[in-house]
């Protein structure tokens, strides 16, 4: 896979992508990340890529050309059109389904943005996608586009030492994922749950689907209207509910 970034600051992504699971997936050859800037791509003597508004406000808005012109250029392969991602408190939100489908592409280019807003003919004739990592305000798409990054190489095939973390980690299910344990066996008198050291991998499977749909009973109920449940899971949850309910009117 390629991905693009373009940004003001590409320095920004020096240390992220050369550390960790992005550095490990460069070096094995798995993705080529590239931090370019946009700046380079402005048709003036200024090198400047913002303006001001038409209609009058305040803030400064990114202009079409410099963007347009760096994405045309990194779409050099004639048969890969990029997938070419804003990043933008307006967009979708990203989620780990939208990480999934993006790990399927061959080609993403993201923006990222500093100013009070973008020409309006970006987001209509250049970009596939819009995206939001939540409902707050960032200085920049920088952060935003290295949390798209991040959890998408991380799917690609031979990233992970582990090739079921990926499929098992929180929302990959569905669900939140169940509680960890590793030795020491007792701690502080706190000890781990039998099951899981039984080897029992039967009993095991179970007590650890039973705990991701407890915990995201608890912490994110809506995740589970969404989630295809047996019978039997659907009867365990409702008891939970009548219990945690009892719990708390009992506090």
């Amino acid at each position: 896979m390629k991905i693009d970034v373009l940004t003001l600051f590409p320095e920004m992504f020096d240390g992220v992508f050369g550390a960790s699971i992005l550095g490990k997936a460069k070096e094995k050859g798995i993705v080529s990340l590239q931090a370019v800037n946009f700046r380079n791509y402005s048709n003036n003597k200024h090198n400047t890529v913002d303006d001001y508004p038409y209609g009058g406000g305040g803030g400064m808005v990114l202009k079409p050309e410099p963007v347009f012109a760096a994405v045309e250029d990194l779409a050099v392969e004639p048969d890969v059109a990029p997938r070419v991602i804003l990043m933008c408190p307006q967009g979708e939100t990203f989620t780990q389904r939208k990480a999934e489908e993006l790990s399927r592409e061959r080609h993403l280019v993201l923006i990222c943005g500093h100013y009070e807003g973008y020409d309006e003919r970006i987001r209509e004739h250049l970009v596939t996608d819009e995206l939001s990592i939540g409902d707050y305000v960032l200085t920049g798409g920088e952060i935003p586009a290295m949390t798209v990054i991040d959890s998408v190489v991380r799917l690609l095939p031979g990233v992970l030492g582990n090739e079921s973390s990926a499929v098992t980690d929180s929302y990959s299910t569905g669900l939140l994922e169940h509680p960890h344990y590793t030795r020491p066996p007792e701690f502080r008198g706190w000890t781990v749950p039998d099951v899981l050291i039984s080897g029992h991998h039967g009993r095991i499977d179970s007590w650890r689907r039973e705990q991701s749909l407890l915990r995201t009973l608890i912490r994110r109920p809506e995740l589970l209207d969404k989630v295809e449940l047996s019978k039997k899971e659907r009867l365990w949850l409702e008891e939970q509910r009548k219990a945690l309910r009892t719990e708390y009117e009992m506090e």
